[in-house]
């Protein structure tokens, strides 16, 4: 099945301002998000990617621009399902008057019981990326053969959320995974289990270009087909 590339959005105004952004409209990258977006293209320069999915919001756009003008072909396609998670009345606080709110203990500590007021449960923001994942895996497959590689470019949550999804991890275990802003994060998928290659990673790329492989659910120690892995990673 599809390898996919998940990219956080670069570091932007509200990650800077310690602000919840959630959906909050206007939030953009700053100057070094928007620095880290121009690197992105040559990172992923060698890796063949066959589209390119994006969160709604501004700072994903924005994180992509510099790859898509890179790839003139490459196409784009948006998905809400893998959007930030909807904080509702925490959009736009501070993170740190939000500390003291008793909920933020149970965001941390125990996320599949958390609902922000408002807002969705942290259970509903996993599962609309866990089913967006698996009909684009099988989207791509369908169209782009068992080796297609493509990328979603999303936020923190919902990235770490996958990836817990990937390692068969529970949700209330999450908080322990960290993404950087402009990290890549990439997931190989078979038909009867994932593999986690990169997680948080900021460096070199080209090891996720992919390789001949071996039957789809044969597997090596560095998960499969084709990769040593690396990294290291906010809601």
């Amino acid at each position: 099945m599809a390898m996919l590339i998940l990219v956080r959005h670069g570091r932007s105004t509200a990650n800077t301002a310690g602000v919840l952004a959630g959906w909050t409209p206007g939030v953009t990258l700053d100057d070094h998000g928007t620095a880290q977006a121009a690197a992105l293209p040559g990172r992923l320069d060698a890796v063949p990617l066959v589209a390119a999915v994006t969160s709604p919001l501004q700072r994903c756009r924005e994180t992509l621009a510099p790859l898509l003008a890179a790839r003139p072909g490459l196409p784009l396609h948006t998905d809400d399902r893998i959007g930030e998670c909807h904080y509702g009345d925490w959009s736009g606080r501070k993170l740190s008057e939000l500390a003291d709110e008793p909920l933020m203990k149970i965001v941390q500590q125990h996320p599949s019981a958390a609902a922000f007021p408002g807002g969705e449960s942290m259970r509903a923001m996993q599962a609309r990326a866990v089913d967006a994942v698996r009909e684009w895996n099988a989207r791509i497959e369908e169209e782009h053969g068992s080796d297609a590689v493509y990328l979603m470019c999303s936020h923190g949550d919902i990235i770490k959320s996958l990836v817990a999804d990937a390692l068969g991890m529970h949700l209330d275990l999450f908080q322990r995974i960290h993404v950087d802003p402009c990290s890549v994060t990439a997931i190989r998928y078979t038909p009867t289990r994932p593999f986690l290659l990169r997680l948080g990673d900021t460096g070199d790329l080209s090891p996720l270009v992919p390789r001949t492989a071996p039957s789809p659910d044969t597997t090596t120690e560095d998960g499969g087909n084709a990769v040593v892995g690396g990294g290291a990673g906010a809601a």
